[in-house]
């Protein structure tokens, strides 16, 4: 098209443009003012449906009261016709702009109606909301990186007719995930939206996916839940434990407060890194199969190793390892990572688990009570934003408690409160007939049950546990345990027969383990045959004896300090978790096709 000629005449025919103007903006207003009503109206009549029970399956369950099995297979038969249609309903790339939360960011602070219909956005997410308002207006919300952003799709502003239009929106279900080019805006009710010129379908889901009941939504309009703070697990759209931790990718599309457990979770990795990394402290890796269970107290699991014909151990603590590191000359030591122990599932124990294990040349125990007290009580402060995390720890249907992470933590002799709480007397000899005896007595007195074998070391962590542990709900430094109890410690240098060693108990369950290590060679072996001693007696829990680690500490190990922490437990806490499968991404879980069976 030519360009007009410039006119020479500068009076009428300014006065014509200045009414054209006129005339063009009065009717861009007046269409602008159309679309807003009808936007209005809309999204009114699509709130009115949506609080209508009778219409609440109608509008919102589109054909999902099928039977879910009927449902599959017509999302199946759907697919196939469009293969065979030569179509591809699985495409390989779909080009986004930016993040939803990126969007919401960028464009939340439009005024309600703005419409910016010169921007263009590509924005790609999961539909986990579907609302028909008419054949030419739908309505979906989508979900992506842990943010929400809806979706007004009209078919005035689509390049689709109105056929097509409506087959591809009716065609979208919740669950399948979508990608959208359109402009940003806002709805008249100040509702952030995107209007789609296309959509494309780029992945289906099958399965009929759980809906939230009606007025639940509005329920869960509450603070969004923060590190610290109680959580609300009765909320949840899919709430049955059974499917939640069975299909956790089901977990984390429904309930979206689940993925901020999981990056609080890194977010405590990260700390502990973080915080070892600036003490000059080295990562390192050691091996996950072992030929001796060493390191801890607990039953291993057993593999083969087929090209060598060898039995070997699933690693139970990493401890022997890294001491050996240290004999090294590697002096600031840690790894994080799986342990594996052939034990119990209950509320706080996975048969895999994740700890963090630290050894630091010259330096004791009282060191590292004051390193713990430091690590710990920082993290709490800067996840959280302070030293007090609620927790429920009498159950969801209790008030939730607060734990108190202001350092510094309280210090419990062990030897010496279990007497003056249990008013006991124990023997001082506690690898005597005579302790064993009086302890036995003391379990039985007091209704403490321990089952056999009635090691020493068994009894005296039963009653512990009794009478102490109960008392540790803010964080609570349990100290100077039995050498029959912790035969890798090294002895006390003030209290015969103790070692120096602390336990971490936070809530009432142990969170770390620490100690002065014990460095001769001599000593060492004799501990070990101890510890034979327990295991000949039916204790399979008992520490066997490696000859290797020995031969490492006769080539001298420095004054050195050890330190393990359990990552799960500490994430339960911070979390408001009650059960450990709810921060561990995938739990043992009993086969569901299998009766139970009993433990061997």
């Amino acid at each position: 098209m030519s360009e007009p000629s410039p006119n020479t005449d500068n009076s009428e025919p300014e006065t014509i443009s200045k009414n054209a103007l006129k005339k063009q903006l009065k009717n861009q207003k007046k269409e602008e003012e159309r679309r807003r009503k009808e936007e209005e109206k809309a999204a009114a009549k699509q709130a009115s449906v949506t609080q209508d029970p009778k219409h609440q399956n109608t509008q919102a369950a589109d054909d999902e009261d099928m039977d879910p099995t009927k449902y599959y297979e017509h999302r199946v038969k759907t697919l196939a016709s469009q293969k065979e249609a030569g179509l591809n309903p699985y495409p390989h790339k779909f080009f986004v702009s930016m993040a939803i939360s990126e969007y919401i960011e960028k464009y939340g602070g439009l005024e309600n109606g703005a419409h910016l219909m010169d921007k263009q956005e590509s924005l790609s997410g999961r539909i986990m909301s579907k609302r028909t308002s008419s054949t030419k207006l739908f309505f979906f919300d989508m979900h992506g990186g842990g943010a929400k952003v809806q979706i007004m799709a009209d078919a005035r502003n689509s390049e689709l007719d109105e056929a097509e239009f409506y087959k591809l929106h009716s065609g979208v279900k919740r669950g399948d995930i979508i990608g959208v080019n359109g402009f940003p805006g806002k709805t008249k009710r100040g509702e952030l939206s995107i209007f789609p010129k296309s959509l494309v379908p780029l992945s289906h889901c099958l399965h009929m996916m759980p809906r939230q009941k009606a007025g639940a939504e509005n329920a869960n309009k509450t603070e969004a839940w923060v590190p610290g703070s109680a959580r609300n697990p009765d909320m949840y759209v899919l709430k049955d434990q059974e499917t939640r931790y069975r299909q956790r990718y089901l977990d984390l599309m429904l309930n979206s407060e689940v993925a901020k457990i999981f990056q609080t979770r890194a977010k405590i990795v990260s700390y502990i890194r973080r915080f070892l990394d600036n003490l000059n402290f080295l990562e390192v890796e050691t091996p996950m199969m072992n030929m001796i269970a060493g390191g801890a107290a607990a039953r291993p699991f057993v593999t083969h190793h087929n090209e060598l014909n060898l039995r070997l151990y699933m690693r139970i603590a990493p401890e022997l390892y890294l001491k050996e590191l240290v004999v090294g000359g590697i002096d600031r030591v840690y790894e994080i990572g799986k342990q594996f122990r052939n034990e119990g599932i209950d509320l706080t124990h996975n048969p895999e688990f994740t700890t963090c294990e630290f050894y630091m040349a010259f330096a004791d125990y009282n060191d590292l009570m004051e390193l713990t007290e430091q690590l710990v009580s920082g993290m709490v402060k800067e996840l959280t934003g302070g030293y007090v995390v609620k927790y429920h720890a009498n159950g969801l249907d209790k008030d939730p408690i607060e734990i108190d992470f202001t350092p510094p933590f309280r210090r419990i002799d062990m030897i010496e409160e279990l007497e003056r709480i249990g008013n006991l007397s124990i023997p001082k000899d506690l690898s005597s007939d005579e302790a064993n005896k009086y302890l036995i007595d003391a379990c039985l007195k007091y209704d403490v049950k321990c089952p056999t074998p009635q090691t020493t070391a068994r009894l005296l962590d039963k009653l512990v546990g009794h009478f102490l542990e109960e008392t540790c709900v803010n964080p609570s430094f349990i100290i100077n345990h039995p050498e029959i109890m912790s035969p890798l410690a090294k002895w006390h240098r003030k209290k015969p027969g103790l070692t120096e060693r602390f336990e971490l108990f936070v809530n009432k369950h142990e969170l770390c383990n620490a100690y002065t290590e014990l460095n001769d060679p001599v000593v060492q072996r004799q501990r070990f045959a101890e510890q034979l001693k327990d295991r000949q007696s039916g204790d399979d829990e008992a520490m066997a004896l490696d000859e290797g680690f020995i031969t490492a500490l006769e080539y001298g190990l420095p004054p050195t300090a050890g330190w393990g922490m359990g990552i799960d437990r500490l994430t339960m806490i911070l979390t408001d978790s009650q059960n450990i499968k709810e921060v561990l991404l995938f739990p043992a879980m009993r086969p569901q096709d299998e009766p139970a069976v009993p433990a061997i």
